[in-house]
């Protein structure tokens, strides 16, 4: 189901809760409506659709990914991005890291690991810092 962008602050700022196996239908729902905002957005993360979990889906360089419960465990290369959002207005500066290991669940809820570069790293890392109710 495409669902409507949350813009409410208050709401994003929280800290999601984690995500459980019943909740699969999420992870369907941020496909269909990431793939519904394609033109314009390259990941979403639950909250950013009104639900508070730990759920993030992305464009993994042509192919969409979801990750239950991500966490980065280790960063390098720290630069300065400039990052657009469905939820927000305007552009906006953030720090980021050009390398992230990250360690996530997929939907069978098994634990995997994986180290990310470039630009689908920044697509985490934003989506990321939704889960933990950062702003940028």
């Amino acid at each position: 189901m495409i669902r409507d962008i949350c813009k409410d602050q208050a709401f994003l700022a929280q800290k999601a809760e984690p995500a459980t196996p019943d909740d699969s239908w999420i992870a369907a729902d941020l496909l269909e409506t990431l793939e519904h905002h394609k033109e314009g957005c390259v990941g979403l993360a639950a909250n950013m659709i009104g639900i508070n979990k730990r759920i993030i889906a992305f464009d993994n360089q042509g192919s969409y990914m979801v990750m239950f419960n991500p966490e980065i465990l280790k960063k390098s290369g720290p630069y300065h991005a400039e990052e657009g959002c469905l939820s927000l207005s305007g552009i906006r500066p953030s720090k980021r890291w050009t390398s992230i290991k990250v360690r996530w669940q997929n939907e069978a809820f098994q634990e995997r690991r994986k180290t990310f570069t470039g630009f689908t790293a920044q697509i985490i890392q934003h989506e990321i810092d939704h889960c933990e109710g950062i702003i940028i």
